[in-house]
């Protein structure tokens, strides 16, 4: 039977500088069974001392020590977490200080460093990239999709949108999506609107199995999302880009982080956004 722990992420700001490192990190210990609690915007000693009751309750409940990644920057609000009944693991203290005796300057310690709007730029890029990216998911709209640092094209609910979201919140690149439909394998040609456009185009596919179950769950029962649809779809999506030699991966076991990655990295795409 897994062993039961809780690992708690504290932040005086967001949180998300803790919580990826430390659900990273805990994913490597596959016979832990760990209940994961985020706790945001401790940038108090009062919020401290309340939080280090909580995690030392869920300590005595659990019958085990608790795991706590901070990133903490105040040293007196960090402070008061370190004293719980926890394993306290500093994530920016870690790195910080060798970093320091390397570059031979001091850290500012600034709080919401990495995820602050005070950083207009990096905002106003990822603001942006978020609204274009909604104004044209699955062709909603072709106008201004000339602007489109990458334009994801695939069968319906094959995670187009998705990678799309993410390219724009993580990386600040403009990401559209088109779908390729029937109508467009039986012209055996890209659609118009994409056709000018292929230096930008990348591709998803899916398998046809997981691609049943997806449309299954949207509109049972339909024509649209029969295994016979789905396989004949997914075949000539994967034949007309072949045809077009437009790059493409396979969604079906990959991650979003996965995909925005590989498209990242095989499109040379500009990163706007850290």
């Amino acid at each position: 039977m897994p062993q039961k722990r809780t690992a708690f992420f504290i932040s005086d700001r967001t949180g998300i500088t803790a919580e990826m490192l430390g659900h990273s990190l805990i994913t490597q210990f596959e016979m832990v069974d760990f209940s994961e609690v985020t706790m945001p915007f401790i940038d108090s000693v009062e919020k401290a001392e309340a939080a280090v009751a909580k995690i030392n309750a869920r300590g005595a409940s659990d019958g085990a020590r608790p795991l706590i990644f901070s990133s903490l920057v105040n040293p007196d609000v960090s402070a008061v977490v370190a004293r719980a009944n926890a394993l306290f693991l500093d994530c920016f203290e870690t790195y910080i200080r060798p970093m320091e005796k390397e570059l031979a300057v001091s850290a500012s310690h600034a709080v919401g460093r990495s995820h602050s709007a005070q950083n207009f730029e990096n905002y106003h890029h990822r603001i942006e990239a978020v609204n274009y990216s909604l104004g044209h998911d699955d062709g909603a709209s072709t106008r201004e999709l000339k602007e489109a640092d990458v334009i994801l094209v695939g069968v319906s609910r094959c995670g187009k949108t998705p990678t799309c979201l993410y390219l724009a919140m993580q990386f600040g690149i403009r990401a559209a999506n088109y779908p390729l439909i029937p109508e467009d394998f039986a012209n055996r040609q890209l659609p118009g609107q994409v056709k000018n456009l292929r230096d930008r185009l990348y591709g998803l596919t899916i398998k046809p199995e997981r691609l049943q179950q997806i449309r299954n769950e949207r509109r049972p029962n339909s024509t649209y999302a029969t295994l016979s649809n789905c396989e004949f779809e997914v075949r000539e999506a994967e034949a007309m880009m072949r045809r077009e030699n437009i790059p493409f991966l396979d969604a079906t076991s990959k991650s979003v982080e996965e995909l925005a990655t590989t498209i990242v990295h095989e499109g040379k795409l500009v990163r706007r956004i850290y």
